[in-house]
């Protein structure tokens, strides 16, 4: 499975990637910009990320931003399969998660910190892991 993870915070980035060395291909991005050039280009590639780990709050591009680039991305190339995409915060805000779902049609939820245990259960929850 390659996996994209989107975090601003060094150390929350390393403490992911650490997570899910034993699960997937781990690239990062810095930003939603950043991000998005990346989805974009693995798509161009055929070579789609099948899970995006999406920090909501980032300088340059938000999450909820790049979030939609990514879906209108899927869209254009008409994908077979879209990506699971776990929007990450560490603010439990309603208004985030619901703009996160059913404007940006993302896949899952999670609020920090992230612990490995709701992380795997949400990757076998979408069958990316068994």
């Amino acid at each position: 499975m390659r996996c994209l993870i989107v975090e601003d915070c060094d150390f929350v980035r390393e403490m992911m990637e650490l997570f899910l060395t034993e699960y997937a291909d781990t690239d990062c991005a810095c930003d939603g910009l950043e991000a998005v050039e990346m989805f974009s280009k693995a798509l161009a590639e055929e070579r789609p990320y099948q899970m995006v780990c999406l920090d909501i709050l980032m300088p340059r591009m938000n999450g909820q931003e790049a979030l939609k680039m990514m879906r209108q991305a899927e869209t254009e190339k008409k994908v077979a399969q879209k990506a699971i995409i776990i929007m990450t915060t560490a603010m439990n805000s309603r208004e985030d998660m619901e703009e996160a779902i059913w404007e940006g049609d993302c896949t899952d939820y999670l609020v920090k910190p992230v612990i490995l245990a709701d992380l795997v259960a949400l990757m076998q929850k979408h069958n990316l892991i068994s």
